[in-house]
């Protein structure tokens, strides 16, 4: 089983596998439907989601069969988010369709189908693995607990102004949510008596002139990373919220990134038709993954230790 898995795909219908240090790609799965808009690997690595316009489908990572081994149905419209529980028991996922949806990998159709009233943009699952929360296109931020089955919590940072992305620290203290006008809002996560959570505001950041397409929290919860229209991704303190490096190099939208797990690189996806590797401590593109022939808008990167081995990027 490779250590390092990284995917890429976006509007040539296509899913490609990289070996990451190479940049050569060594797998390219067809998905003939639509456009693929997020991948998301299981923590095992023994599988990889893709979401498109209204399928989502799931292939095994580690054989050479080029058909899912599963195809969910149920959303109308874009699939934008997609991700796994953390021992991918089951799948949530959220859509143009205004809802949000939990998966059972094991069972057929939807479990759960959670009503936004707007276009979903982004879906994360809380670290405590009990809360989903969404960012829609009209600016509402919802905490869906999922053990009462109801929204526990709402905000709208921004009225109006579309949530693009949202991410969370892997220690649960803190949420990013970045908008189309190039902000991101920061608050601390508290829980409450009820252990329901809420938010406490932090910080408003002006990132970029561009859009926000994508904040992510690094795994150590020291660095956010920004990825904008405005063809830069950004790498800010999460203490200070100074900005630390801008990664200049794409010539076109970065729509996605995802961070090595030592948080030492990053991998973008952009309009350009490439991925890039980037060192983080020089700032340098050290690789760039192309093949694709049309717009990437999505990446996925796991190279985390399973079983006790080290990934090695």
């Amino acid at each position: 089983m490779s250590s390092v898995v990284l995917a890429t795909a976006g509007y040539d219908h296509t899913i490609r596998f990289w070996e990451a240090t190479s940049g050569i790609c060594y797998r390219t799965l067809q998905f003939p439907d639509s456009q693929v808009n997020k991948l998301e690997i299981t923590s095992d690595k023994t599988q990889i989601a893709a979401a498109g316009n209204s399928q989502i489908r799931v292939f095994d990572v580690n054989s050479n069969d080029p058909q899912p081994v599963n195809t969910f149905d149920g959303h109308t419209g874009n699939v934008t988010s997609v991700g796994f529980q953390k021992d991918s028991k089951w799948m949530f996922s959220g859509g143009e369709d205004g809802t949000v949806r939990v998966w059972d990998l094991r069972a057929p159709g939807c479990q759960r189908a959670y009503e936004s009233r707007a276009a979903v943009n982004t879906v994360l699952l809380h670290p405590n693995q009990g809360e989903l929360i969404s960012g829609d296109q009209t600016g509402h931020i919802r905490v869906w607990d999922l053990t009462a089955s109801a929204c526990s919590c709402e905000l709208v940072p921004e009225i109006g102004t579309a949530v693009r992305s949202l991410t969370v620290a892997l220690d649960g203290t803190t949420i990013v949510a970045g908008n189309n006008h190039g902000t991101c809002y920061v608050w601390r996560m508290m829980r409450g008596a009820s252990l329901t959570t809420h938010f406490e505001p932090l910080h408003k950041l002006r990132a970029h002139s561009g859009q926000i397409l994508k904040c992510l929290i690094s795994p150590d919860c020291q660095q956010l990373a920004t990825t904008s229209s405005d063809k830069t991704v950004k790498l800010w303190n999460l203490d200070t919220f100074s900005l630390e490096r801008t990664l200049m190099g794409h010539t076109r939208w970065v729509w996605d990134c995802v961070f090595s797990v030592d948080a030492a690189y990053l991998v973008t996806a952009s309009s350009d038709a490439t991925a890039r590797l980037w060192d983080l401590s020089s700032g340098d593109a050290i690789r760039t993954y192309s093949g694709h022939h049309k717009a990437l808008v999505c990446c996925a990167l796991n190279d985390s230790a399973v079983d006790g081995r080290e990934g090695d990027t």
